[in-house]
């Protein structure tokens, strides 16, 4: 008898898009790495910042690294995934992993279900995608949060 996707064990919770990532659907909630003073001067994060500002907004919030500031745009939520002090300095793993529960905190309290973000931590950041990858697997394992990665 063959089993449902669901129930495959060895199924990514991660779905692969190859395009433009602020071209997702405006209902799933989007997801990117800053440092906690909220600089977002270079990568994805200028994007960030241009196209949903509120920099004075997530400073308000007084985030540390491994916590997450979030956003309401319209009818998602922008997650700032806080992963180390300052824009100059390098995250943790430990950071990422952090935040990444505070962000899945989130969502399941405000009924988020649709997750878009870039390969996180990879850019600038300088973190393997295939550690990033299995830890956001684990982080939402057991949720019904659809992940979906972009890549230029």
């Amino acid at each position: 008898m063959a089993s449902s996707p669901d129930e495959d064990p060895g199924e990514s919770r991660i779905v692969y898009v190859k395009g433009d990532l602020f071209a997702c659907p405006q209902t799933d909630s989007l997801a990117h790495c800053i440092s906690e003073d909220c600089r977002m001067g270079a990568g994805i994060a200028v994007h960030f910042k241009k196209k949903f500002g509120g920099v004075q907004e997530l400073l308000n919030q007084q985030k540390k690294s491994g916590e997450v500031a979030v956003l309401k745009r319209d009818e998602r939520y922008v997650y700032y995934l806080i992963t180390k002090k300052r824009a100059s300095h390098k995250p943790t793993y430990e950071n990422l992993q952090k935040s990444l529960e505070a962000m899945k905190t989130h969502c399941l309290k405000n009924g988020v279900t649709d997750l878009s973000m870039p390969r996180i931590g990879c850019g600038l950041d300088r973190l393997q995608w295939e550690k990033v990858s299995a830890m956001i697997e684990e982080v939402f394992e057991g949720t019904d949060i659809r992940i979906t990665v972009y890549t230029l």
